[in-house]
């Protein structure tokens, strides 16, 4: 990547997460809370999903778009989070569960552990190394089911 496209995401990134940051003041009401996470988790799996494709071979491996789809999910990763107010609990499947408030402490630190496999994903794309890429996929699909499994309604 060029030092200006590398620059330009850098920048792009920070603009996205120093968005984030006051987003929970700004929901008028918990349905936009929702929505604002709904989408950054769409967003985040599109990509996510893409990689996945070409660390399974459903698609040809192509270490650019690795590591541009990566860049997405790592930003992605950072935003979800803020959306999660008090009021936007559901009961529906996957819809957040109860547990999310109430061990708040243990939805942040799996909300952590994602974001860090995550880093490492990014990190292993930018190897242009399809076996890197697919270890690193998968410790963070697994840290992705993890917090499914405890804080999503079945």
């Amino acid at each position: 990547m060029s030092s200006w496209k590398a620059t330009a995401a850098t920048v792009a990134g920070a603009c996205a997460l120093m968005a984030s940051l006051p987003a929970a003041a700004q929901f008028q009401k918990p349905e936009d809370a929702v929505k604002y996470r709904k989408s950054a988790f769409t967003v985040m799996g599109t990509h996510f999903g893409r990689l996945g494709a070409m660390a399974t071979g459903k698609v040809p491996f192509d270490g650019a778009a690795a590591a541009a789809n990566a860049d997405i999910v790592a930003t992605m990763s950072m935003l979800p989070f803020a959306g999660f107010v008090p009021g936007t609990e559901g009961t529906t499947k996957g819809t957040p569960t109860t547990k999310v408030w109430s061990d708040r402490a243990d939805f942040d630190a799996a909300a952590k552990k994602m974001q860090e496999a995550v880093a490492k994903l990014q990190a292993a794309a930018k190897t242009n190394s399809l076996d890197q890429l697919k270890t690193a996929f998968g410790e963070a699909g697994g840290a992705c089911k993890d917090c499914h499994d405890n804080f999503r309604n079945k």
